[in-house]
């Protein structure tokens, strides 16, 4: 589904990415997992478009993605979660999500029935402004808005960071949802190793801007978690 070759990235005159191989199958939910520092935020930036690569290919689904911008890659079916949220703050929970309208390859103006289902507080809070909700609901708005595209695959950059425990159940239940029943192919880094070990089905360990590990779920042993993931 996505395979990625050879990538490097440069950051403010710093390289990031190191001829970094990355391959994730279609359907599966993919953990991306490392110490802070090792590249995983900016590696999800190239995989969406917002940072360039200095070198090597990105494939999706058999078709060249290395140069095409964040908004046509947007309207290929691939949704993007930023850390941090960055919903706008003083747009309603309505016009937050119409944004994503916009790159629909059907033009459609209407926002699924599905946001409201996965998240019905969304639906309670429509004419609500985004920065006067709490961080786990704009967590959730950030999610919909995603989903608003009806993406084929889910990209989230650590989706529980700075939210309250029932709300992080509730994102990995509807993240297990899209992949499991929908088939959505997810790609997300997570901290947390207890959630990342709920949803995850597959897990990529970086280290100094490459995958130095990687495989099924069951086998993240405790010995490779010592080595990549133990501060």
């Amino acid at each position: 589904m996505i395979a990625l070759k050879g990538i490097n990235q440069l950051y403010g005159g710093t390289q990031i990415l190191w001829d970094l191989d990355l391959d994730i199958a279609e359907g599966s939910c993919t953990c991306i997992m490392g110490r802070n520092g090792v590249g995983k935020t900016t590696l999800l930036k190239c995989l969406m478009g917002l940072l360039p690569v200095s070198g090597g290919e990105l494939w999706v689904a058999g078709e060249d993605f290395t140069k095409k911008s964040a908004e046509s890659r947007a309207r290929h079916g691939i949704g993007y979660v930023p850390q941090g949220r960055d919903i706008f703050p003083l747009l309603t929970v309505e016009e937050n999500l119409r944004v994503g309208l916009g790159v629909r390859k059907d033009k459609s103006k209407k926002i699924p029935e599905k946001i409201f289902e996965l998240f019905p507080v969304l639906h309670d809070m429509l004419q609500r402004r985004g920065g006067d909700l709490s961080g786990g609901q704009q967590q959730q708005l950030a999610i919909g808005r995603a989903l608003v595209i009806e993406p084929k695959v889910l990209i989230l950059d650590e989706p529980n960071e700075g939210i309250q425990p029932n709300i992080v159940k509730q994102i990995g239940d509807v993240i297990t949802l899209l992949n499991e029943q929908e088939g959505m192919t997810v790609v997300l880094v997570e901290q947390k190793l207890t959630f990342a070990r709920r949803v995850g089905k597959e897990f990529r360990l970086m280290e100094k801007g490459r995958v130095v590990a990687s495989g099924a779920m069951p086998e993240l042993s405790d010995s490779l978690i010592a080595k990549h993931l133990a501060v």
